[in-house]
């Protein structure tokens, strides 16, 4: 179940314009707002995109991941590419919400997926692509619970958090 570079190159390109229109859109209601006398008011629109960040980070969790995907009879080379594309399916659904959250927000959100799959890499190259998906995912738990308190989902989350009283 691989994903080509030039397929992958497309979707990028196609989610970028679909940013972009957003984007126009969203500057075309303001504009009219303005024009008409009225207030625009995105603070709805800000809080609903923390809103989803803080789940996306509840989503990408390692151990939300292999509770949702596993499934027995599967090998480490099929668990490995679950996990990943799942958290790049994720990450894209939630990749608009960047327009109404700060760039730290935004940045926090998306190193915390790049060490997911950096952590879920690392995990994969200390097993054999035919060894069962309960020993990847098993090494995967034990060095999630050996990171010390304070990880870098917790630190995204409360970063969201915090953010997201700011505006209410």
């Amino acid at each position: 179940m691989s994903i080509d570079l030039v397929t992958f190159s497309f979707a990028l390109s196609v989610l970028a314009v679909i940013l972009s229109a957003r984007a126009f859109q969203l500057n075309n209601q303001k504009t009219e707002a303005i024009a008409n006398g009225k207030q625009f008011e995105s603070t709805p629109l800000q809080l609903q995109a923390y809103e989803r960040l803080v789940l996306l980070t509840e989503r990408i969790a390692l151990s939300e991941l292999i509770n949702r995907l596993y499934q027995p009879g599967l090998s480490s080379l099929e668990m490995k590419q679950l996990l990943l594309d799942n958290i790049r399916q994720e990450f894209a659904y939630n990749t608009s919400q960047q327009l109404y959250v700060s760039q730290l927000a935004w940045d926090a959100v998306r190193n915390l997926k790049e060490q997911e799959i950096m952590l879920i890499n690392q995990v994969y190259s200390s097993v054999t692509p035919t060894d069962p998906a309960s020993t990847f995912t098993k090494k995967i738990l034990e060095l999630e619970m050996a990171q010390p308190e304070g990880s870098l989902r917790e630190i995204v989350t409360q970063t969201l958090n915090r953010e997201a009283k700011k505006i209410m």
